[in-house]
């Protein structure tokens, strides 16, 4: 394992900048400084449109943000989770994301502000996620949505994301045309070989995964359920063609390519990529890792095959 050179450079500077333990952070301290790390996106991606809305909740409206990137009255759709822990991050702070997604895959992108902890705890986060899919999906043409329709999510997002569509299969409803995850959260339960071996000094730490478990869940909840935890459900039929994209240093790396290998053993067409060099969140943060933008025009590519199919 070697550190990119633009990666390892990246890490020193953070390292300098003294930040804050998130041992000792708050809440606002978390959401502050997840906001300060995504300006290392860079310059906002132009794209077509953007327009705000809201759609109906299980607590009241949603809001989303729709991304159209080319001037065409239906386009596939995606449904973005943006990544925080389920804490932090919102559709401000992960703007720049899927703006790239979007351009890239050639394809409606809407990225959903779901609720998040500690105020609104587990399961709230998922109720919305379920609602929006739902919602999105019963008026796709109101958003300009053709009938493709998938699913997308980074870090803890992609736990929504994953967790949503193993509860559409057991609900039997039919399957989206995807789903895209991105650096994955898929096993808050155990520890991995990545999850010690990348445990501090790559980005996200076991400290603040640790943290943002704490503030999503209620006393006496168990993180193994399924609904929190994705890759320890018993049964992984039925899921839509799954495209997941991870790190080589990233704790969280081996609990997407196991979640990878069982979902490709149930005969879902599976694609895995653990990108060299990299670590979690590489491809939010073009402005200071060139390679994001080679590794997203590679996730848009794959995202227009599969959104092309059918």
């Amino acid at each position: 394992m070697s550190l990119d050179p633009r990666v390892t450079r990246f890490l020193g500077l953070l390292a300098a900048s003294n930040p804050t333990s998130i041992k000792g952070a708050n809440v606002a301290a978390r959401r502050a400084g997840l906001a300060e790390l995504m300006k290392f996106g860079g310059s906002t991606p132009p794209i077509e449109r953007v327009e705000d809305t809201t759609i109906p909740g299980p607590a009241g409206a949603i809001p989303i943000r729709v991304y159209t990137p080319l001037a065409r009255e239906e386009l596939p759709g995606l449904v973005y989770f943006h990544g925080g822990g389920m804490v932090a991050g919102s559709i401000d702070t992960h703007d720049g994301i899927a703006r790239a997604l979007a351009n890239a895959a050639e394809c409606r992108v809407i990225s959903v502000g779901y609720r998040l902890a500690p105020e609104d705890r587990f399961p709230a986060a998922l109720d919305d996620a379920m609602a929006a899919v739902q919602h999105l999906r019963a008026h796709a043409r109101e958003f300009g949505i053709g009938v493709r329709l998938g699913i997308a999510g980074d870090s803890a997002g992609a736990t929504l994301a994953a967790a949503t569509c193993q509860a559409m299969t057991r609900r039997g409803d039919p399957p989206l045309a995807l789903q895209l995850l991105l650096c994955p959260i898929l096993d808050y339960s155990r520890s991995s070989a990545s999850r010690l071996e990348f445990a501090s000094g790559y980005l996200v730490d076991q400290a603040t995964l640790d943290h943002d478990l704490f503030c999503y869940l209620s006393a006496n909840t168990d993180a193994a359920d399924p609904r929190i935890s994705p890759l320890r459900a018993e049964d992984l039929q039925g899921l839509p063609p799954t495209l997941i994209h991870t790190a080589e240093c990233d704790p969280l790396r081996d609990e997407a390519a196991s979640y990878a290998e069982r979902v490709r053993t149930t005969g879902t067409p599976t694609t895995y990529v653990c990108h060299a060099g990299m670590i979690h969140l590489f491809y939010g943060l073009a402005g200071v890792i060139p390679y994001a933008r080679i590794a997203m025009a590679t996730i848009g590519a794959e995202v227009r095959a599969a959104l092309a199919r059918g």
